[in-house]
């Protein structure tokens, strides 16, 4: 990583004082950990104090969920030296546009179980890490075609992110420059096929096009759009079709530190404009008397519960969880 002019947009207010002793061994267990090396002291004492902005913010927010005033603990992860700007640039990668005359699931209007986990019916590959490529859509959209493939087949394999990635600009998307799930779901169509992960596996930058059709893993006939900003109809999709591909807004500093609890961020926001990343939704339940959505997100296991997240379900669709989502049909 090179020195950036950054230290301008480190905050000088903490919610708590933190001993510089405590920082320094954080920081240190905090670069042995994620491998960190950077180019010179410039940049060490750079990101150093970006990471200590980051840490007093997240014992502050801990502090007041010990208090009872939040619903979620936050903690350090491999983004903790990088400020929520870059974290935004660097991770998420939704785009705005919407495919036209896509069929629309309204839901089923049958009785719904209170509780669904699509992990413990084997359909959900391990959490899987997009790194510094916003390739987010791409797991998303992947992540639901496997879910449907296993259902199908009863088979569940591991489908190529990097084949997506490299191959689907002529439906729109942009690579690592982002993209939309239902544009990945389009290239599947047109191609006939993904490969699978073992066959194409995944580099986190945009390459050529080295789609092989003897190593299709899935295909598939159609996808549709889930009912826009209906928490109902996205229920119903979940529990009777399988992992749901949604798009969030993840550009907040508690999404961006999020290890524990039922995500509750008042300011985050649900409209079209506002989301900036792809997720997908693997099941739902209650904790604690709070509804929550079970996500699977693509940033690795250190981050969140183990990579998953439960967001607040049924608070007027909280980040936009319902506002953009889709599952691919007739998949094989």
């Amino acid at each position: 990583m090179k020195v950036l002019a950054i230290l301008g947009l480190v905050c000088v207010a903490t919610a708590i004082h933190i001993p510089q002793k405590e920082i320094d061994i954080e920081f240190e267990n905090f670069k042995t950990k994620f491998s960190r090396k950077y180019e010179g002291s410039g940049e060490e004492s750079a990101r150093r104090a970006i990471f200590e902005e980051n840490y007093n913010r997240i014992k502050g927010h801990n502090f007041e969920a010990e208090s009872g005033e939040q619903t979620f603990k936050l903690a350090v992860n491999q983004f903790a030296d990088f400020t929520n700007t870059e974290f935004k640039h660097r991770v998420n990668g939704f785009r705005h546009k919407k495919q036209a005359n896509v069929s629309v699931y309204t839901g089923t209007g049958d009785e719904l179980p209170d509780t669904v986990d699509w992990r413990t019916k084997g359909v959900v590959t391990p959490v899987k890490n997009q790194e510094q490529c916003g390739s987010c859509w791409a797991f998303s959209a992947v992540a639901s075609i496997e879910g449907q493939h296993a259902l199908t087949t009863k088979k569940l394999v591991s489908l190529s992110e990097q084949n997506l990635v490299d191959c689907s600009q002529a439906e729109g998307n942009e690579g690592c420059e982002g993209g939309l799930m239902d544009d990945a779901f389009e290239y599947v169509i047109k191609n006939h096929g993904i490969d699978t992960e073992s066959s194409y596996p995944y580099k986190a930058i945009d390459e050529k096009c080295v789609f092989k059709k003897q190593a299709i893993g899935a295909t598939l006939t159609g996808f549709k759009d889930i009912q826009s900003g209906s928490e109902s109809a996205l229920q119903s999709a979940v529990a009777t079709v399988g992992p749901i591909s949604v798009a969030i807004d993840a550009s907040s500093f508690t999404f961006q530190f999020y290890s524990s609890g039922v995500y509750n961020d008042k300011t985050c926001g649900n409209k079209q404009e506002d989301l900036d990343h792809g997720v997908t939704a693997v099941g739902y339940g209650v904790q604690d008397g709070k509804d929550y959505w079970l996500v699977k997100n693509s940033w690795d296991v250190s981050w969140g519960i183990e990579g998953y997240i439960l967001m607040s379900r049924n608070k007027d669709n909280q980040c936009g969880i319902a506002t953009d989502s889709s599952f691919p049909t007739g998949v094989q």
